[in-house]
């Protein structure tokens, strides 16, 4: 991942629909890289990111949302502690797919992007 302060700083920068549309984006790369990477290490890698970029934006949106967010962060944290063994089990890959692109869904109509 590329250095913390650098993406924080870059991604603050945006909106908070696009803030959110880069969440949603992130949360379909490790859908597509769950299903198909057999590199565990780039699903962490964008497990970490996906739990800044909620850090970093959930205080700016409606509270729903924010609380919805939160949630999703909670989720992703244990899927990292979970990683190491789940991602050799390809029905657990596929069940981190399945949510993490729930979870782009959701990003893309808090958004507002796809209105």
């Amino acid at each position: 991942m590329m250095n913390e302060e650098k993406l924080r700083e870059r991604f603050l920068r945006d909106s908070l629909p696009r803030r959110l549309g880069g969440l949603a984006a992130t949360f379909g790369r490790i859908s597509s890289s769950a299903r198909k990477s057999s590199d565990p290490t780039i699903v962490a890698n964008l497990l970490d990111e996906a739990k800044h970029l909620i850090e970093w934006t959930a205080a700016d949106t409606e509270p729903e949302t924010a609380a919805e967010l939160v949630r999703i962060q909670t989720m992703i944290s244990l899927w990292q502690r979970a990683w190491d063994s789940a991602s050799q089990n390809p029905k657990q890959r596929i069940l981190l797919s399945v949510q993490a692109k729930d979870w782009s869904d959701k990003a893309v109509d808090f958004s507002g992007l796809a209105s």
